[in-house]
């Protein structure tokens, strides 16, 4: 089963007075905490909408192994206008996803797994008697949630779907901690100080040096997807020079052609991998899955409850 993952950081954070995304929490942002732990999670695609300061979170998040889309009319529409940009691009390319702005930084792996568990098409986690995040949505359910109303957002949307909301207790605050006043995020800083041990896994293949890994990885599959180096580019906050030299620098340890690029048309150039670039593609994914799967399993092995 493929899990995607929907963040939303478009925002102008105007109750924090400052730009939530980027605020530290420990040694790391705000952002970076939401993505490590839905990364940690099994998470295979995390999708991030930005609107006000985009620019400036992705340059920051660049490195996170993210695709960025943007909500150019942040100013004038709603939360859920940035759910449906990120919905909409990640319908049928995963079977399930997960939910949540950018400000519930702290609900924890557990809670993650709790909710894929059970099951459900729809779910939520329950903590203190209110409703939190990460929130749960079956593939199936997307088209009913791009096509509704919009009334009363996300949640009238969810009120309003074909498939019940299953609310699942769980004993983990940090699924109903938002940073949206700085008392607000006091109470994070104090809860981050009691959580959050994790097995990290980079993989990477090597000759001399490093040559492919996850980054180059996603750089192939959005160029195969959106059929421009220049597109896929920009959904990771790299150049097109920059896009190019790493094809080029990969191509040269590899000895085969991984793009192949036709020109003209009324549509302009293309590129798309070619058989032998889809095939490493493939194999590298399923193989860094693999390994990570084993390496949280060992984790848990060695590590499980030692740090609770």
């Amino acid at each position: 089963m493929q899990i995607g993952a929907l963040i939303v950081a478009a925002g102008m954070s105007s109750r924090m007075g400052e730009f939530k995304p980027m605020l530290s929490i420990g040694s790391i942002s705000v952002a970076q905490r939401v993505i490590a732990t839905l990364s940690q999670s099994g998470v295979s695609k995390i999708v991030m909408v930005t609107g006000y300061n985009a620019t400036m979170l992705e340059r920051h998040l660049s490195g996170n192994g993210i695709i960025f889309l943007r909500n150019e009319d942040y100013e004038t529409t709603q939360m859920f206008d940035s759910v449906k940009i990120g919905l909409r691009y990640l319908q049928n390319k995963c079977d399930k996803i997960l939910f949540t702005p950018v400000d519930v930084p702290l609900f924890t792996c557990k809670t993650v797994k709790t909710i894929l568990d059970s099951g459900a098409s729809l779910a939520c986690p329950m903590c203190e008697g209110k409703q939190g995040h990460p929130i749960l949505i079956a593939n199936e359910l997307i088209p009913e949630i791009l096509n509704d109303c919009g009334e009363m957002g996300l949640k009238g949307a969810m009120d309003r779907c074909s498939v019940p909301l299953l609310r699942i207790d769980v004993n983990d605050p940090g699924t109903i901690h938002d940073a949206d006043t700085p008392e607000d995020f006091s109470l994070l800083l104090d809860y981050h100080n009691s959580q959050l041990v994790r097995p990290v896994l980079n993989v990477s293949l090597n000759k001399e040096k490093p040559f492919f890994d996850s980054k180059i990885a996603m750089l192939l599959m959005l160029i195969d997807e959106t059929k421009s180096v220049r597109a896929a580019g920009l959904r990771m906050q790299l150049s097109y020079s920059s896009c190019w030299n790493i094809i080029r620098t990969l191509e040269s340890q590899l000895n085969y052609t991984l793009i192949e690029r036709s020109q003209g048309g009324a549509g302009g150039s293309t590129s798309v991998l070619t058989d032998r670039g889809r095939l490493l593609l493939e194999r590298y994914t399923a193989y860094e899955k693999e390994l990570k799967d084993q390496a949280n399993a060992l984790y848990e092995q060695y590590f499980g409850g030692l740090f609770e």
